[in-house]
């Protein structure tokens, strides 16, 4: 029987009631512990150099069995939190101006893919699918080829895919390109990044495109096509019943008492438009004056990669913007923001999207956000809040009954937010009952096994 094997940069075991875990964890664990099979990659530990060498981690849980392994300190640094994420990240959400390249580090990067690709050979049979996850893993389909390997092998990329001309920037481009093309599917989240894709493979790589999603490039032929990741959403609304039962829920319904509540969760990161979205509701509490000690804004931001400086600056920069704001508006009854930089578990999490009257998802980018999924799936069906989401996060090319911003647009954010607060009941459950039924259409078991058909036709 055909197994299907996961592989991602770093391996998330999560549960029910573990702490919330990013989009891509969530993604990759609801559509691999239906199948069942194996996840393979970082275990987040960092051995040190002159210590022995990291050895391979096995272990079964349920249906999935989770293969890890450790980084050197150099091969984090290089592979990790060198290229992956102080060149790639920032092009590929768009952020040139972050953008930092080093060649030792790029080759780190192709070194690592290479090590990586030699840890799972011994695991694999010959009836294997693979399936890579995300952008640490370009060169991963390049290196199993060079060692032999035939199984159909996929890539997914979870954030954006950028205009050509964008992804020109990074030095090495068009070896990244050449290793991802030796993957038998490419898989995008949206279609402008499927066009984005294609017009590099046109205009970059002097390749061709078929209507059919075929690609010939690099002398390979393989496809290319859109999958956008959904989740659970019936699971997502029964975690919000569950964690509406917590110390957490109860003391934070005390403390709001009449004031409508405003909702982010989001990884602390510059891609997500986290200062942008707090000059919004500065706005909002100057233009509606109205609305001051009625609402409340709860952003939670988990701390990320902070050992990169562009982390800690954005950190520093919400941490003011929040004083400013809570130093000019607040009182002794009433706290504008409550700005939250820790985890919670995710029934918590479902619950305080339940409880919210408006879910504010405003990236400056984002492959998707599985956040704004979550909050409309988190509703409650008789009186549903409303979603407010940026124009530029693959949702909004799904979710028809959000409320459209740009996030750049802090006026236009500002006055969606009061237009949210404000919405009739009926239009309420209009827009929610819409997105739902789409959810569940285009839950994370179709996104797996659309993505499966179409790299694994037999």
């Amino acid at each position: 029987m055909t197994r299907l094997i996961i592989v991602s940069n770093r391996v998330a075991p999560i549960s029910e009631g573990g702490p919330a875990a990013g989009g891509l964890a969530v993604g990759v664990y609801d559509a691999l512990r239906e199948t069942g099979g194996m996840w393979f990659g970082w275990s987040g530990d960092i051995v040190d150099d002159h210590a022995p060498p990291p050895t391979m981690t096995v272990e079964p849980h349920g249906p999935v069995t989770f293969a890890t392994i450790g980084l050197s300190r150099r091969d984090y640094e290089q592979y990790y939190r060198g290229f992956s994420n102080a060149t790639l990240w920032p092009t590929l959400h768009y952020r040139s101006d972050l953008t930092e390249f080093d060649r030792e580090e790029y080759e780190g990067y192709k070194r690592v893919n290479g090590w990586l690709a030699e840890q799972l050979l011994p695991l694999l049979r010959p009836d294997d699918v693979i399936w890579a996850h995300d952008y640490h893993l370009i060169p991963f389909a390049a290196a199993l080829r060079a060692a032999g390997v035939r199984n159909r092998i996929g890539f997914f990329l979870h954030t954006p895919f950028p205009a050509a001309q964008v992804l020109a920037t990074i030095p090495p481009h068009a070896d990244l390109m050449r290793a991802l093309c030796s993957y038998d599917l490419v898989g995008l989240q949206t279609a402008p990044d499927l066009r984005a894709f294609v017009d590099y493979i046109q205009h970059e790589a002097g390749g061709t495109a078929q209507a059919d999603g075929s690609i010939a490039a690099y002398g390979r032929t393989l496809r290319a096509q859109a999958f956008p990741i959904g989740i659970h959403p019936d699971e997502v609304a029964a975690l919000a019943e569950y964690g509406s039962d917590s110390d957490v829920l109860r003391t934070l319904h005390r403390t709001l008492v009449d004031t409508r509540l405003i909702v982010s969760v989001d990884r602390l990161d510059y891609s997500k438009g986290l200062v942008e979205r707090f000059k919004a509701f500065d706005v909002l509490l100057a233009r509606f004056p109205e609305e001051r000690q009625r609402v409340s804004f709860l952003q939670i931001a988990p701390p990320t990669r902070a050992d990169v400086d562009a982390y800690q600056n954005i950190r520093d920069a919400l941490e003011s913007e929040a004083g400013r704001i809570n130093g000019r508006y607040g009182e002794m009854h009433w706290t504008p923001i409550r700005y939250i930089h820790r985890q919670y578990e995710r029934p918590v999490l479902a619950s305080v999207f339940r409880a919210a009257h408006v879910g504010y998802v405003t990236p400056l980018r984002d492959g998707m956000n599985l956040v704004a999924k979550e909050y409309v799936a988190a509703q409650d069906p008789a009186d549903p809040g409303v979603l407010v989401l940026s124009r530029f996060a693959g949702a909004a090319q799904q979710m028809n009954g959000a409320l459209i911003v740009n996030p750049l647009d802090v006026e236009g954010m500002a006055e969606a937010l009061a237009q949210a607060l404000h919405m009739p009941l009926a239009e309420r459950q209009a827009r929610y009952e819409d997105m739902m039924a789409m959810l569940r259409r285009d839950n994370v078991s179709a996104w797996r096994d659309a993505f499966l058909q179409a790299l694994n036709p037999a």
